[in-house]
């Protein structure tokens, strides 16, 4: 009866952080990005790239970054334009804000604005990525 309540308590607690998970993911898929994408947060957000993200994400966002294959989890492929399409601006910025192992988190190392302007600038190699480059030359030939 005890390994029966212990069980059932275990399961309702995690019923309860995977309740807390998904309101948190709402919200952060709802964050919008205050921060254009104009010329000058572009150039501050690679500025950032290139100080924290490119040893690891690679300096053209392939995820192939000279720290990449010393790590447990590969990092994020920013030129996979399905994948980013998928991820909302506040989802990147938690990301960013909140870290994932072995992603360090940047909340302390970084400004709010300067966060929102990675995320900016992160978007770029999306648009310029070989899985961007190949749907472009798809629907040029009317293939999907």
């Amino acid at each position: 009866m005890i390994v029966l309540l212990l069980f059932l308590g275990a399961a309702a607690a995690l019923m309860g952080y995977a309740a807390l998970q998904w309101n948190a993911r709402a919200k952060e898929r709802n964050l919008k990005n205050p921060e254009p994408a104009d010329p000058q947060a572009l150039a501050a957000g690679k500025e950032i790239y290139e100080q924290h993200c490119q040893s690891c994400h690679g300096s053209k966002g392939d995820g192939k970054g000279e720290k990449a294959p010393e790590l447990s989890v590969a990092p994020g492929d920013f030129t996979d334009a399905r994948k980013m399409s998928g991820l909302t601006d506040g989802e990147l910025y938690s990301e960013i804000t909140e870290g994932h192992h072995p992603m360090p988190e940047f909340a302390d190392k970084l400004t709010v604005q300067e966060r929102w302007e990675v995320v900016d600038y992160i978007r770029t190699f999306a648009a310029k990525g070989p899985t961007a480059q190949a749907s472009a030359q798809a629907a040029g030939s009317g293939q999907p």
